[in-house]
């Protein structure tokens, strides 16, 4: 399975990027190219389980050099995806399962569990004060081992002579329990983000550019997600909208600061947008004009001025969404679509933004190399004329045959030609 290439590392990342580069900003590129975001493939295709990849990162970089090795993808994607579990460990991460953790087992997913983690009747303390809430409220209920730092809200106080009674409940055991995990955590952290940063500058030098710089959230989701939940933030749109509005104004801002930190902090221009609650399933146009796409507007705007590329990957069915999403600068945004219908998608959209997406992960891992060659074939007729889309799975790629994911790339790299 293994593709020769004559040219220099520093060649092959030049004309990589390029071609990304050209799709973006609407422009024919050479070919199409292949960007697929694989989550557990990797490891699976490399002969480790889930858990070694999570733990033992000398494993988890054998596995990912054979991958770049055998497929050559135009964007890599470093082991970002297989989280330091062992932090998790330290800190007792509340809202997520991993492999080998509560039951799970040592090929599983992990996977994130909703929990409510802001009342309803607490979104004026989230509006009025968000960072104190966080570190308050927020992070003793997400993590076991940091229950202490519902003391920080004092901190609020510590203005003039505030500081005698705000610092006081940093002398007890309980608070200083807590610090000595979060510091060891945020160590084992730095350890992951040393080996990502290693791994990232390889595939640099052997001519991947990687596709990520930053990681965001639609202030929607943010408050949805992790705050209050799937089933809670649904309800207040009927409930309690004026404070849903007033919450998500207040999120939004922060968003934008933090995926410009985030790739100021990597040097690098893409930011990936994970959409979760603005599908067609979970709301009606009217909400999502209101409550979804206004402020999402604004985090794509603000990475935009900042000189950033948002990458919006659309988890679920947006296909009533499409013409809203028209409303962006032209040739500065990629939509990723997973259920989406794709030859509508580049009617509506062609002419302003880069998309990708759609290769029904059920076909790689189910169907034949002809049927996933015959997707692809579909995909490029009807989506990659004079440029602007991206090959992409449709969802993170885990289970798939690797016949079916070579055919994928072999057959676009042939058929997916302007030249």
């Amino acid at each position: 399975m293994d593709i020769k290439n004559s040219k220099s590392g520093e060649e092959l990342y030049n004309e990589r990027l390029k071609r990304v580069h050209d799709c973006i900003e609407l422009k024919v590129p050479d070919r199409v190219p292949i960007i697929p975001v694989m989550q557990g493939f990797i490891p699976y295709y490399g002969g480790i389980t889930l858990e070694e990849a999570m733990n033992e990162y000398d494993k988890a970089e054998k596995a990912f050099d054979k991958f770049y090795n055998d497929f050559e993808p135009d964007l890599a994607w470093d082991p970002v995806l297989m989280y330091p579990v062992n932090a998790f460990k330290t800190w007792d991460l509340k809202w997520m399962r991993w492999p080998g953790h509560k039951g799970l087992g040592p090929n599983t997913m992990y996977q994130f569990l909703e929990n409510e983690n802001m009342t309803e009747d607490e979104y004026d303390e989230l509006i009025y004060d968000p960072t104190c809430f966080i570190a308050s409220k927020w992070i003793p209920r997400s993590f076991g081992n940091l229950g202490a730092f519902k003391h920080f809200e004092n901190l609020r106080d510590s203005l003039w002579l505030g500081f005698f009674n705000s610092f006081f409940p940093f002398s007890t055991k309980e608070m200083q329990q807590s610090l000595n995990a979060l510091m060891k955590g945020a160590e084992q952290m730095s350890d992951w983000y040393d080996f990502l940063a290693r791994y990232s500058d390889k595939l640099q030098k052997k001519g991947f550019p990687v596709a990520w710089g930053a990681f965001a959230f639609a202030p929607f989701d943010m408050l949805g997600d992790t705050l209050r939940g799937t089933t809670e933030i649904l309800f207040d749109l009927k409930d309690r909208p004026e404070k849903v509005l007033a919450a998500v104004d207040k999120l939004t801002p922060i968003a934008i600061e933090s995926a410009i930190r985030g790739a100021a902090g990597t040097g690098r221009k893409f930011v990936w947008i994970w959409l979760h609650k603005g599908i067609d399933e979970f709301m009606s146009d009217t909400d999502y004009k209101t409550f979804y796409w206004p402020s999402l507007k604004k985090l794509i705007l603000g990475l935009i001025d900042a000189g950033l590329t948002p990458m919006l990957y659309g988890e679920g069915k947006l296909d009533s969404r499409l013409e809203i999403m028209r409303d962006v600068p032209k040739g500065k945004v990629v939509y990723h679509f997973e259920y989406v219908d794709m030859p509508r998608a580049k009617e509506v959209l062609g002419d302003v933004a880069c998309i990708s997406g759609n290769v029904p992960n059920s076909i790689l891992h189910f169907g034949t190399v002809d049927e996933v060659k015959e997707y692809c074939k579909y995909l490029i007729d009807n989506c990659a004329k004079d440029g602007g889309f991206m090959m992409d799975t449709g969802g993170l790629l885990d289970d798939a045959k690797p016949e079916n994911v070579k055919a994928m790339f072999d057959f676009t790299r042939e058929y997916g030609r302007y030249l």
